[in-house]
């Protein structure tokens, strides 16, 4: 399986299971679209080496100096500030990717139109997204008042499809744990809250492996 550098990243599982889906190597040309501080299109700049190319899109332009920060050491990273509704690349990538992005944009299923546009004929889109009320902390359900779509990972399939995608797969995963450990140190780190030794069911991730049409 596919190794990213991404250890300390609960959710790391699932996207390393649809990179190996996808075959990803050495030379593609891939796309982070939300990619915040980075890590991610780091990692995939890791696999696709000198000959590919990461486009590394967040519509916050602080993110453009946490990009060029953590990829100092990985030129063909490009920093590139655009939201995702307006996503336009310089060249058709193989690969668009985002994760925990269309639960905070205004229209997801335009970021997901622009995605399959980026991508070339049978170029691959891949999408992550979370359930967040069927995350439970001590039984409790979860909630991010902050999201302007918390639940879209349940419709995300039925998304993909709208938008013009050929869905090739698609499944859940939920991270779990009990005291101390990387689930809680996660929580933590979202919420600011301490769950302590509470059981903790982080909000499932539904992953969507879909290509564009010929």
């Amino acid at each position: 399986m596919i190794e990213l550098g991404l250890r300390n990243d609960v959710y790391r599982r699932p996207l390393m299971t649809a990179l190996d889906r996808l075959g990803l190597r050495e030379g593609w040309r891939c796309a982070d679209i939300g990619a915040g501080g980075g890590d991610v299109s780091v990692a995939l700049a890791e696999i696709v080496g000198r000959d590919g190319r990461i486009y590394a899109v967040d519509i916050d332009p602080a993110a453009r100096d946490q990009v060029a920060e953590v990829a100092a050491a990985s030129a063909q990273v490009v920093a590139i500030t655009q939201a995702g509704e307006d996503l336009l690349l310089p060249e058709a990538v193989d690969l668009a990717f985002c994760r925990f992005l269309l639960l905070h944009v205004h229209e997801p299923l335009v970021v997901l139109s622009r995605m399959g546009a980026a991508v070339r004929p049978r170029g691959w889109v891949v999408v992550q997204e979370p359930i967040t009320s069927a995350g439970r902390v001590d039984g409790a359900p979860m909630s991010m008042p902050d999201a302007r779509h918390p639940d879209i990972g349940a419709l995300l399939p039925a998304l993909a499809r709208q938008a013009g995608l050929e869905v090739v797969d698609a499944w859940a995963e939920a991270p779990a744990g009990a005291g101390p450990g990387p689930v809680a140190d996660y929580l933590a780190h979202l919420t600011g809250v301490d769950p302590g030794d509470d059981p903790v069911v982080l909000p499932p991730l539904v992953t969507v492996v879909a290509r564009r049409p010929d």
